[in-house]
């Protein structure tokens, strides 16, 4: 089992940045990849950021250029650093770890990007 715990999420005001953090424990060994995703109301759930075990990474269209996903190893964290934020960046941002045949999810952090 892995646990996915989200932290870093808030009111920012367009223009900021933020940095999110996802602490994984339990059977981590497990995980080939760790993602950001996100929901915003009435929509469904996109790919904002993914990173393999290897340090591969890839990012969506829409926050390529303005976002860094990036992982600490030695802590079992992956942060989602995000600059320039537009009010369309407001969601619930999730982070997910993928190993063969199951995915894990956190319970997400409300990022609100408004003036």
């Amino acid at each position: 089992q892995v646990q996915l715990v989200e932290s870093g999420g808030g009111l920012v005001l367009p223009g900021g940045s933020l940095r999110l953090s996802c602490t994984a424990s339990g059977s981590i060994f497990s995980i080939y990849r760790m993602g950001w995703y996100r929901q915003a109301p009435g929509k469904q759930r996109e790919l904002v950021a993914a990173i393999t075990r290897e340090g591969g990474r890839i990012y969506a269209d829409s926050v390529s250029g303005r976002s860094t996903i990036s992982r600490d190893n030695a802590k079992n964290i992956v942060y989602l650093h995000m600059s320039s934020l537009k009010p369309e960046d407001t969601a619930v941002y999730y982070c997910k770890g993928e190993e063969l045949g199951r995915n894990y999810w956190g319970q997400g952090t409300q990022v609100t990007v408004s003036s």
